[in-house]
């Protein structure tokens, strides 16, 4: 008998907006796991709700390494500290426009 059943789902798109560096070091922990951004992010909020750590020792090194690359420098307590400054435009304006 199978002991892991899935669970069958509904999954939405949704348009979040997150630190740049932050979703760098996601994608890239996401790809080298062969996972989803989206599965990713599934269980680290699963496991944040129970109050559990979702990475193994081995995870925690491989994304102390992906931050040091994306030049990563926010921690924990940095989340409450974050402020978006206003993008930088490519476009100019036409005069009058």
């Amino acid at each position: 008998m199978n002991e892991d059943p899935r669970l069958e789902i509904e999954r939405v798109q949704t348009g979040v907006r997150m630190e740049k560096r932050i979703l760098k070091v996601l994608k890239a922990f996401a790809e080298y796991h062969d996972m989803t951004l989206g599965d990713v992010l599934e269980g680290i909020v699963l496991h944040a709700f129970d109050g559990k750590t979702p990475f193994s020792p081995a995870s925690l090194e491989k994304i102390r390494d992906l931050k040091k690359f994306y030049e990563l420098d926010l921690d924990s307590s940095a989340s409450h500290r974050l402020k978006e400054i206003k993008a930088k435009s490519g476009r100019k304006r036409k005069e009058g426009a």
